[in-house]
């Protein structure tokens, strides 16, 4: 057999449960009490790339009866998924604690997966836009890459066949993640909060009636 199609075969069994595991468990979705509960770009993120990961590490194992080591550009990269899931996470459980948050962008029904992964409260927004497409371009990248290694050795050997992210690279993925993660912890905070006492508000005034002096 192939070792292309023994990646695809994978990669598929593998998105094949991660789809099964979000039906069946919210796997993908957002803490949230929603009927129909919004995805969430950190775990679909995460998801993307451990699918990647494990399908390339399967295949390998699988053709050439030995395992591949992870380069240490490949961990960071699964680290700042995963950093930027832990964090996501944090941040809801924080939102959902707090008495000065009303409402929160997951507590929406969810749309579908893009739109879900590209909107915060207000709509489709350019960070989220921006990470999502950084994801996505070197995802396709690194399956090209892997497929093309696969069949004819690198002469760094199976170890070679995963591509080598350049420093660069890893920081701008980084940048992405943490920007993204900055801009969640503004997104359910209301500009104008509400007066705890039921006072009037500044565009009230004009409303009261002038009391007397003296």
């Amino acid at each position: 057999m192939q070792p292309q199609l023994i990646f695809w075969i994978t990669f598929g069994v593998l998105a094949f449960s991660v789809v099964f595991c979000d039906r069946r468990y919210c796997m993908l979705k957002d803490s949230s009490k929603a009927g129909r509960k919004p995805y969430s770009w950190s775990r679909v993120q995460l998801a993307w790339w451990t699918i990647i990961l494990l399908s390339a590490f399967i295949s390998v194992l699988f053709y050439y009866q030995q395992a591949l080591t992870f380069s240490e550009s490949t961990v960071v990269l699964l680290g700042i998924s995963a950093a930027t899931t832990a964090t996501a996470r944090v941040i809801d459980v924080s939102e959902a604690e707090n008495p000065l948050v009303s409402s929160r962008s997951q507590d929406d029904e969810g749309s579908n997966l893009l739109l879900d992964i590209l909107s915060d409260k207000n709509g489709v927004s350019i960070n989220r836009f921006q990470t999502v497409v950084f994801n996505f371009a070197f995802g396709c990248w690194f399956i090209y890459t892997i497929l093309k290694n696969l069949p004819v050795l690198p002469k760094e050997g199976i170890n070679g066949i995963l591509p080598d992210i350049s420093t660069n690279n890893l920081v701008l993925l980084g940048l992405s993640s943490a920007t993204y993660a900055a801009m969640k912890t503004t997104e359910n905070k209301s500009t104008t909060p509400e007066r705890k006492d039921g006072a009037a508000g500044a565009g009230d005034t004009a409303n009261l009636e002038e009391q007397p002096v003296g």
